[in-house]
């Protein structure tokens, strides 16, 4: 059986590129991940936390589902469509 699958996905962009995401586990095993862009090298990181409380985060805060890749696309994102943004549950 397959699992349900959101009608939106996130895709982090910057300098118009869709950033890649790399992982890596440290010598103790802990994982972290991270977004970069390969035009301007911004970073963001990512700790690894397993079964989060999200109410633990304050009002208002979801998980969300993120694209990551490790060799995306090397061309100029185009914006999305008009309605994907407008059928967005998570905002």
């Amino acid at each position: 059986m397959d699992p349900v699958q959101p009608t939106n996905l996130w895709i982090p962009v910057c300098c118009e590129r869709v950033m890649r995401f790399n992982m890596f586990v440290q010598k103790e095993g802990t994982a972290y991940g991270a977004l970069v862009c390969t035009v301007c090298s911004k970073n963001i990181t990512f700790e690894l936390e397993h079964s989060a409380d999200l109410s633990a985060y304050g009002a208002g805060a979801r998980a969300l589902t993120i694209l990551g890749s490790p060799k995306p696309p090397n061309i100029e994102r185009r914006k999305p469509d008009g309605d994907a943004t407008l059928n967005d549950q998570t905002l």
